[in-house]
C-alpha cells in the first residue's frame, strides 16, 4: 500500500511517511482528525497561510429557526459546504424524529458543493438523494409539509431541477450563490 493513510504518520503499511507527524496532521486530543488548513467558499483546502473564509464551528447546538437562518444566509453566500455543517450540527443535535429531514438538507448543500466544484456525477447524485431524504421525511411523521417554516415542496423541486440541469449540462457552470435555494418561500 503507498497511500498515506496511517493514523500514526506512516504510510499505511507502517513504515514513515517524511516530514509527517501527528502534529502535522492537526489532530485533535483524542485523536481525531482536525484539518486546520484554510478553506475556500466551497470548502476545498487551500495552502497553509493563505486567506481562507472562516470555518463553522462544529458542534453548535440550535433552535431549528437558527440553523434554517443561519444556512440560508451561507447558501446565499455561495457557501454550500459551510450550510452543510449547519445542517449536520442539527442532524446531530436535534430530535430522533428529524434526523432523517436535517441529513437530506446536508446531502443538498453537499451536493450543490460538488457541482459547483465541478463534480457533475457526485453533485447530481448528492442533489437527488438528498431530495429523497426530505420528500421521505415530509411524507413521513406528522406528513408536516412545511417544518420550521421551510418550503420542502420548493426545496425538492429546486434539487431535482439543478440536477437535471447538472446532467444535461444547461446549469453549468453552477454557480453556488445564484444556484442556493430558497429553504422558506418568499425568502
Amino acid at each position: 500500500m503507498g497511500s498515506m493513510d496511517g493514523a500514526d504518520g506512516t504510510n499505511g503499511a507502517g513504515s514513515p511517511v517524511a516530514g509527517r507527524t501527528d502534529a502535522a496532521r492537526d489532530r485533535d486530543s483524542e485523536g481525531r482528525a482536525r484539518n486546520a488548513r484554510p478553506r475556500d467558499g466551497l470548502g476545498r483546502p487551500l495552502p497553509y497561510g493563505a486567506q481562507g473564509v472562516p470555518r463553522q464551528p462544529e458542534g453548535v447546538v440550535r433552535p431549528p429557526a437558527q440553523s434554517v437562518a443561519e444556512a440560508q444566509r451561507l447558501l446565499d453566500e455561495g457557501k454550500p459546504f459551510h450550510a452543510h455543517e449547519v445542517f449536520e450540527d442539527a442532524w446531530k443535535s436535534g430530535p430522533d424524529e428529524e434526523r432523517e429531514l436535517w441529513r437530506g438538507l446536508a446531502q443538498l448543500a453537499v451536493g450543490l458543493t460538488h457541482a459547483a466544484r465541478g463534480n457533475l456525477t457526485g453533485g447530481a447524485r448528492l442533489l437527488r438523494r438528498g431530495a429523497g431524504a426530505v420528500e421521505e421525511w415530509a411524507a413521513g411523521p406528522g406528513g408536516a409539509p412545511r417544518p420550521h417554516g421551510m418550503d420542502l415542496a420548493g426545496v425538492i423541486a429546486w434539487a431535482r431541477g439543478l440536477a437535471t440541469g447538472v446532467e444535461s449540462g444547461s446549469a453549468l457552470p453552477v454557480d453556488p450563490g445564484a444556484a442556493a435555494p430558497r429553504l422558506r418561500a418568499g425568502a
